[in-house]
C-alpha cells in the first residue's frame, strides 16, 4: 500500500510527536550532511543579552572556555536585584548550549514570597514543553508529597532547578553545563532568601553542599548552606522521577518529610 501523509489523522501525528519526545528526540535534521566538527573561520558570537538597567552586556564568544562564560554568567546575575530581573537575564543568556536544544527556560514555579526552597536536578520533557517547573507526573508526586506534610506549592513553598533548560533525552548534565549555570542558581538563592532548602536529587545536593557523596548518603542528615554568613538549613531528599521508578524508596523519603515538617516547627 502506498504511503500517503494526507491520510493521517491529526491525533496520530500529535500522537507521534510526543512518542518522538518521550524517547529523547527533540530535534530534526536536514537532508544534507554536515561537517560538525569543522570550525567557522571567526568564532560565533552569542547574542548580547540586556542587564537590568537597559545597557548591552558584553557579548560571550562560543569558543570561550567553560570558565570564561562562567564568569560572563556571574558578572550578569550579579546585576540582577529581584527574581523578575533574573529571570529575564536567564532566559536571554545564550552562553549554554542546552538552551539551544530546550523548548523553553524553566524558571521556577510556586510561591516567592514563601520561606521553603525546593531545588532540583534538571527540567524534563514534560517541563521543558510546559515551560513549568515540576509539571507533569514528577510534579504531581511532588505535591502529594509535600501536601501529606501540610505544604502546598502555590501558599508554602517555592520550586526551580539547578538548570534551567532541559538536557535532550533527559541526559545527566555535564559538569561544564553545571559549571556555567551555577551562578544563576546562587544568585537565585539569595535573591529568594529562604528560611529552608531542600535539594532534590544527586546533581543539586552535590553542587549546592559541595560534596561528591551519592544521595543516599546525603540524605537522612542537615546541613548548612551559607548565604553571606548566614547558615540556611539543608535537607537532602530523593528526586520524584526516582521515587517513580524506585517505589520502595518512598518509605525512606516519607520519615525526610516527617523531620522536614518538624523543622518547620522549630523555625517557625
Amino acid at each position: 500500500m502506498e504511503y500517503n501523509p494526507a491520510h493521517i489523522d491529526n491525533r496520530d501525528i500529535a500522537a507521534l510527536l510526543r512518542w518522538y519526545m518521550d524517547s529523547g528526540v527533540d530535534e530534526s535534521t536536514g537532508l544534507e550532511t554536515m561537517d560538525r566538527f569543522s570550525r567557522p573561520d571567526t568564532p560565533q558570537k552569542i547574542p548580547p543579552t540586556i542587564s537590568q538597567a537597559g545597557q548591552q552586556a558584553r557579548t560571550v564568544p562560543v569558543l570561550l572556555p567553560v570558565e570564561e562564560i562562567a564568569r560572563e554568567a556571574q558578572k550578569q546575575a550579579d546585576c540582577c536585584e529581584t527574581l523578575a530581573e533574573l529571570e529575564e537575564v536567564i532566559s536571554n543568556f545564550n552562553g549554554c548550549l542546552l538552551k539551544r536544544t530546550a523548548t523553553h527556560t524553566v524558571f521556577a514555579d510556586g510561591n516567592p514570597d514563601s520561606h521553603i526552597m525546593l531545588i532540583g536536578d534538571a527540567p524534563g520533557d514534560r517541563e521543558d514543553r510546559e515551560g513549568t517547573a515540576f509539571a507533569g507526573e514528577v510534579g504531581e508526586l511532588l505535591d502529594r508529597m509535600f501536601g501529606a506534610i501540610g505544604l502546598e506549592r502555590a501558599q508554602d513553598f517555592y520550586v526551580t532547578n539547578i538548570l534551567p533548560w532541559r538536557p535532550p533525552g533527559n541526559r545527566k548534565p555535564t559538569d561544564e553545563e553545571i559549571t556555567v549555570c551555577l551562578p544563576f542558581i546562587r544568585k537565585h538563592i539569595e535573591l529568594f532568601n529562604p528560611g529552608l532548602i531542600i535539594l532534590l536529587g544527586g546533581i543539586s545536593a552535590n553542587n549546592l553542599l559541595g560534596s561528591t557523596a551519592g544521595i543516599a548518603r546525603l540524605k537522612g542528615k542537615w546541613k548548612d548552606y551559607d548565604l553571606k554568613g548566614r547558615k540556611i538549613p539543608v535537607r537532602a531528599l530523593f528526586h520524584p522521577v526516582y521515587l517513580l521508578k524506585q517505589p520502595r524508596a518512598k518509605g525512606s523519603a516519607w520519615q525526610d518529610l516527617l523531620e522536614i515538617k518538624a523543622k518547620i516547627g522549630d523555625l517557625s
